[in-house]
């Protein structure tokens, strides 16, 4: 083990921007082959560990090899939890952090922690923050969200994905009005896109030291704003809805033994999409299907966009339930799970019972 410091990035970006779809093809790279993954998740149940192996309660081993941990608490432990294990020989000598903060983070207490906390200044350095942008919804989610704006303003790195989603000439209109804003809030940062490969580790990563002088006078606002407001809660406990961001945004989760057909499942798309579409910020399911139940469909979904269903070989953990995590706007969570398992309730009660359950669901 060498004396230098460990080089820690951020990644972050509002939800369904494609973090997580980024941190995948990066994690293919050499450059994060001995690196940790340390993912901030948000709400009762998250679905993205099943795609990877577990390998004890905390720590999980990615099929590149590097390792996983879930934040468990407060990020310093995490992160201090994690030099000790790699101290004591208990995982592997990993030679980088990454931080996945949730997409409703406000980046601020992250950059904080990793800046000012004498342990971890010991061991770490703090190389960038890489912000991840919906490209489609961009626009309409910085008018909507302060955390979006914020993660924007901190960033070294801007990723714009889901461009391929934008065609035509009012598609060219709105990628260029995406990108004069990010320009506008942070000119300073390198902006890559997925669409041409542009986002790959050697560029988004070795970024140097956060500086908060180079970046804009809010920025540096938030910064120290934080640091009286870490300092008072550390001196107190708080108890707190994990599950509920502010007044108005909220996660959720449920489950379902019963499998839906291919034909409800689209038509609780639609309807989830119509009724729901502006407030549902983002949408993860694993869906056990009528017609191959022993193969579920992984869904992703953020507003109105959804990618492609996708087909697992197999159930990647044996559970053959569906579960879905959703996290909505003023949406209550009987409002969805009744829609769905209306659906469901088509196997057993006919089409007149789950029609009529869904025109009263949404009425």
């Amino acid at each position: 083990m060498n004396g230098l410091p460990l080089p820690v990035a951020i990644l972050t970006g509002f939800l369904g921007a494609g973090k997580t779809s980024l941190l995948n093809a990066l994690l293919k790279d050499e450059m994060l082959s001995n690196a940790a993954i340390i993912i901030n998740e948000f709400g009762e149940v998250s679905l993205d560990h099943l795609l990877v192996e577990k390998s004890d309660e905390n720590i999980i081993e990615l099929a590149s090899g590097c390792l996983c941990c879930t934040i468990r608490g407060d990020l310093i432990d995490t992160m201090n939890d994690l030099l000790g294990k790699r101290d004591r020989g208990e995982v592997k000598a990993f030679d980088r952090i990454v931080i996945e903060t949730t997409g409703l983070a406000d980046p601020a207490p992250v950059l904080h922690s990793v800046m000012s906390e004498p342990t971890l200044l010991e061991r770490c350095r703090l190389e960038g923050v890489v912000t991840v942008v919906d490209a489609f919804n961009g626009w309409a989610t910085l008018d909507a969200h302060a955390e979006a704006v914020k993660q924007v303003s901190v960033a070294d790195r801007i990723v714009l994905t889901k461009v391929d989603l934008l065609s035509g000439r009012e598609g060219e209109d709105m990628l260029f009005a995406i990108i004069a804003r990010l320009r506008k809030l942070n000119p300073a940062a390198r902006l890559l896109t997925t669409h041409r490969n542009e986002a790959t580790a050697p560029r988004l990563f070795n970024m140097g030291l956060f500086d908060p002088e180079k970046k804009t006078a809010d920025v540096r606002k938030w910064l120290a704003a934080e640091a009286y407001e870490t300092a008072e809660k550390r001196h107190r406990h708080h108890h707190h809805d994990v599950s509920r961001h502010d007044a108005h945004i909220r996660s959720f989760s449920f489950t379902e033994k019963q499998a839906i057909s291919p034909a409800g499942l689209e038509l609780f798309m639609e309807l989830l999409k119509s009724y729901h579409g502006a407030n549902m910020l983002r949408m993860k399911a694993i869906v056990k299907m009528t017609d191959e139940p022993e193969r579920p469909i992984v869904l992703h979904g953020v507003q109105h966009v959804f990618h492609p269903p996708v087909r697992l070989p197999n159930w990647p953990d044996g559970d053959d339930t569906t579960r879905m995590v959703f996290i909505v706007r003023d949406i209550e969570k009987a409002m969805i799970e009744g829609l769905f398992k209306a659906f469901t309730d088509q196997i057993t009660g006919g089409a007149e019972a789950f029609t009529d359950k869904t025109l009263s669901l949404n009425r």
